[in-house]
């Protein structure tokens, strides 16, 4: 699948050409970039999103400096996450993140991360909805990868987790379930939903600081009212 054409009419014509440039120089810097998270998924579902965050295979944080240097952008760089963010003149805003793996020490806690490839970053995402990306390198821009089934799920109305372990590392994805089926009218995948109910059996949310739990209830009432 290649959605270029729905790229170019989503994104203002600025920001598509600042996707184009984003692969320009990545590629020049031998790496690879692409376009993932919620605006992949909702082009996929013809719903708009204007949200430009990049997955990069190699280092976000000297790919953005050279975007930023050549598009006269404000560049806030968080060196400990290998991540930056670009700020326009326009107002519009690009996060850029390298590709990464994730462990977690413990149940609820915050994971450890180490750069690695497209598929392991994808595979550390919620739900294979959200594990899906599109390149935005010169050769083959548009072209979708998604190596999870998630345009399958996405066909099919469901909210799949991406492993058997996954609401243990991170509880707060059982509250996040279930905000995505609000929204999109999504039913739970049955295993899925066995998991999460084990999970919240063994007080799984009990490793989550309240904070992160109070966030994510303000978001899931967002989506209902």
């Amino acid at each position: 699948m290649n959605i270029k054409s729905k790229i170019e009419a989503v994104f203002p014509s600025k920001a598509f050409m600042l996707l184009r440039e984003v692969g320009l120089k990545a590629g020049l810097l031998g790496y690879r970039a692409y376009l993932v998270g919620g605006s992949v998924r909702d082009m996929i579902l013809n719903r708009s999103h204007i949200d430009i965050d990049i997955t990069v295979e190699g280092d976000a944080i000297k790919l953005g400096k050279a975007i930023a240097k050549d598009a006269g952008a404000e560049i806030t760089i968080y060196k400990g996450f290998g991540t930056c963010t670009l700020a326009l003149k326009d107002g519009s805003k690009i996060d850029l993140a390298t590709a990464r793996s994730e462990t977690y020490k413990k149940p609820g806690a915050m994971p450890i991360t180490k750069p690695s490839t497209l598929k392991d970053d994808l595979k550390r995402r919620d739900f294979t909805i959200n594990a899906i990306a599109a390149s935005v390198m010169a050769k083959d821009f548009g072209m979708v990868y998604d190596f999870f089934g998630g345009i399958g799920d996405l066909k099919s109305g469901l909210i799949r987790i991406m492993h058997s372990k996954s609401f243990t590392d991170d509880p707060t994805r059982i509250l996040r379930a279930r905000r995505f089926a609000a929204r999109f009218g999504f039913k739970i995948e049955p295993k899925t939903d066995l998991l999460m109910k084990k999970a919240l059996i063994n007080r799984a949310l009990d490793t989550v600081s309240p904070g992160r739990i109070q966030k994510e209830l303000m978001l899931i009432s967002k989506e209902i009212l």
